[in-house]
């Protein structure tokens, strides 16, 4: 398979391009999870991966648990099926709370302070309580734990990886925390050999064609766990060369797009598409990096993607007069060569997504 040809696979196994999911907890659900520290970049990595799902659907779909947002693989903040969360912290927190250890020791956050801070905040959350951070920190400092110089917030990423919080619904623009087991109750625990390969399946169908490297990178496990979790999916999962390296991808084969050079889409920052591989130059030329993640700071700017090449960056602003519009400002590297049609389809149904005019 030519590298053209990869771009197209990947387009549309992670469903930006053909058919979108009929409702959003199925994107998730196929996608297995989706990078979410910004908010408004990852409910619309959800919406676009939908066939018509707007801003409030997925905001429903959160309000009736049916996705958890919380720090699974790589510690990092994610979207997640609430079926799957229990199952996926218990396969990377072992790695991800032995790799803190000795900045919580530097902190003076050793075992006791931890345990005594999941108890604070179990009984500050049992029975459908809701907090925000603010409120969550308030607690700790009123039993006498200190939450500054970044205290707080590694208490509440171990209360996480430990399975005793997530994140709940926004509060107006608050985030709030509920008790995992209170917001996830059927939440399901796998064996983790089952688990590797339950993982593999989702990343590789979702995200293929992709390498092992990529998948021990976006999963935050080790490349032996990696091949454990190859092993384990069995024939759902198939491999293929390309440009001298081994690839895996779902068995079943997708459908290409017919007309690819007029597909143009608006994608979120911090988007599977670009952040879900170990490596980008198949859709992202080097000498355009930094534009993408400027200065390497980790963090990545919503992108243009024509034809499955990240052809630049946008924004959006809400207008301060009239709210219930939305502008967009197209960053292009290079004059666009795609027909104006596809770039305002796009545009209208990232405002769409908003409920706002464009």
């Amino acid at each position: 398979m030519p590298i053209s040809s990869l771009v197209l696979h990947r387009l549309a196994n992670q469903h930006i391009t053909g058919p979108g999911f009929e409702h959003p907890e199925q994107a998730l659900r196929w996608m297995g999870a989706i990078q979410a520290q910004d908010y408004a970049q990852a409910v619309w990595a959800i919406g676009l991966r939908s066939e018509s799902a707007t801003l409030v659907d997925v905001e429903q779909a959160i309000a009736e648990k049916k996705i958890v947002r919380t720090w699974p693989m790589r510690g990092t903040i994610h979207f997640v099926p609430a079926e799957d969360v229990k199952w996926m912290l218990q396969l990377s927190a072992p790695r991800m709370l032995a790799g803190v250890r000795g900045r919580q020791a530097q902190l003076g956050l050793d075992p006791a302070v931890l345990e005594r801070s999941r108890q604070i905040f179990y009984d500050a959350l049992h029975g459908g309580r809701r907090l925000t951070r603010a409120e969550m920190l308030a607690t700790l400092e009123r039993a006498g734990i200190p939450t500054q110089s970044q205290r707080g917030y590694h208490i509440l990423w171990y209360a996480a990886q430990t399975g005793l919080i997530c994140m709940g619904p926004m509060h107006k623009k608050a985030q709030t925390f509920v008790l995992l087991d209170e917001w996830a109750p059927g939440s399901r625990d796998l064996p983790r050999e089952e688990a590797l390969g339950e993982l593999a399946r989702r990343y590789f169908s979702s995200h293929g064609p992709a390498t092992l490297r990529d998948f021990a990178r976006w999963a935050g496990i080790t490349l032996t766990d990696a091949r454990a979790g190859l092993a384990a999916a069995g024939t759902a999962l198939g491999s293929q060369t390309i440009d001298g390296g081994e690839y895996w991808s779902g068995s079943e084969p997708l459908r290409l797009p017919e007309v690819p050079s007029q597909d143009f889409h608006l994608l979120p920052g911090f988007d599977e598409y670009l952040i879900g591989y170990a490596k980008r130059g198949a859709v992202l030329p080097a000498e355009h990096a930094d534009k993408i993640i400027p200065g390497g700071n980790g963090i990545f700017q919503p992108v243009i993607v024509a034809a499955g090449q990240v052809v630049g960056t946008w924004k959006r602003k809400i207008n301060a007069k009239r709210k219930d519009t939305v502008e967009i400002t197209l960053l292009p590297f290079t004059r666009l060569s795609v027909p104006q049609e596809s770039v305002l389809a796009a545009a209208r149904r990232y405002s769409a997504f908003l409920g706002l005019e464009l």
